[in-house]
């Protein structure tokens, strides 16, 4: 047994340790091998980074060594419920077989569409003829498909070691986190951080706001943001916010690029940009937070106990607005505290600039992190909580597991 009492978001999941004997068993393990592919000079496409791949052997490892057979699902791409040849798994397969010759990996799950409807026939045929079930795939455990939310209705269940160590890292935020407590968050859909923002409310000493979001809390707060992104329909609960009593940091200065020029990767035309304050001229765009922002922020984050970060300071893909994100990221590598980095653009920031290995946890699903941060569960593991051998539930004998 693993200690589920040393974190509240543990409470009642199975783990690895929590499962029958394994040996010559068969064992499913949703991993979440959605992966870079890219094609090579041959035409054949290839793995460009295995890291999801090699993050899923250790879980993978503990089931072989104690003699399971090992059948791996994933889904790669956006399928649809139908085959699509430049979603094969082919090339994950190939890959996978370099790591782990003796996993058998299924095809792509989105192929069918029984999937993402959590159909009940197509669940019987996933699980057919396997005796266990372990969920490794962290990033997509908020969704309430087949592969994530229907084995542990029928089979013996655990978190793997990618999930488990999620649960360990998020949840010390539910409990007495390092203070002070700094949640960074940037991204540019603020109603996609609303829910987020307001949890992280009641539990962190400071929220920091960039990105595109951060024009909406600007305009809410009565300044001139000129042609930069807002998102009208949340404008009162920005204001609601920043009302709350909550220590909340908006940029003091902006990054703008000229009316009607564009931007994003390949846009470095021949176009004015230029730093200004909190009231933006008429037309003009905010896309990074400026120089006097980065050295606020960047104080708030070394000066930190705990920092989570989720979402870029601007639209980084463009070199000429890519300096906060960066300054971000380097704080995050400098902080004394505990970091971690929330999954989604914030981790392949600092994979491209080389800082992962200076962060002390980046986790694997951007989706995932938030919604478990903003509701303290997820779907694929309040499933896990259900299975028949999970502590607490009644085994068919009629005894508690333990």
């Amino acid at each position: 047994m693993t200690g589920h009492a040393l974190n509240p978001l543990l409470a009642g999941i199975p783990l690895l340790g929590d499962l029958p004997a394994l040996h010559g068993r068969r064992v499913l393990v949703r991993v979440d091998f959605n992966v870079p592919l890219r094609d090579s000079a041959d035409g054949m496409r290839t793995v460009a980074d295995d890291f999801r791949i090699r993050a899923a052997l250790p879980t993978i490892h503990f089931l072989l060594e104690r003699g399971a057979r090992v059948r791996a699902c994933t889904h790669l791409g956006r399928p649809h419920g139908t085959p699509e040849p430049q979603w094969d798994l082919a090339p994950v397969r190939a890959a996978l077989t370099e790591l782990a010759p003796e996993v058998e990996l299924m095809e792509n799950l989105r192929f069918d569409p029984g999937e993402e409807r959590n159909d009940v026939a197509f669940l019987h045929r996933l699980v057919e003829g396997c005796d266990a079930y372990v969920n490794d795939a962290f990033g997509v455990s908020h969704r309430a498909h087949a592969s994530i939310v229907g084995p542990p209705t029928l089979l013996p269940s655990a978190a793997g070691y990618l999930v488990q160590r999620e649960i360990e890292t998020l949840g010390m935020l539910f409990g007495k986190p390092r203070r002070p407590f700094v949640a960074v968050v940037g991204g540019s859909k603020v109603a996609d951080k609303l829910g987020v923002l307001t949890a992280l409310a009641q539990r962190a000493d400071a929220l920091v706001v960039g990105g595109g979001m951060a024009f909406t809390f600007l305009a809410a707060a009565g300044h001139d943001v000129g042609g930069s992104l807002v998102d009208e329909n949340h404008l009162d609960q920005c204001a609601a916010l920043m009302a709350s009593g909550v220590r909340l940091l908006l940029p003091i200065d902006t990054v703008a690029l000229e009316p009607g020029a564009p931007f994003g990767p390949g846009c470095e035309v021949d176009a004015e940009v230029r730093v200004v304050g909190q009231e933006i001229p008429a037309g003009w765009q905010g896309l990074d937070i400026g120089p006097q922002t980065i050295a606020a922020y960047t104080r708030e984050i070394t000066g930190a106990g705990t920092v989570l970060w989720n979402g870029p300071m601007g639209v980084f893909e463009d070199p000429r607005f890519a300096r906060g994100t960066a300054e971000v990221a380097a704080a995050m590598a400098i902080c004394p505290g505990f970091t971690i980095v929330g999954g989604g653009d914030s981790a392949n920031a600092v994979d491209e600039l080389g800082l992962c290995d200076e962060i002390d946890f980046v986790s694997t699903g951007g989706g995932a992190s938030l919604e478990l941060l903003e509701h303290g569960d997820l779907p694929g593991l309040e499933a896990l909580r259900r299975a028949p051998n999970a502590p607490g539930v009644d085994s068919p004998s009629g005894r508690t597991s333990r």
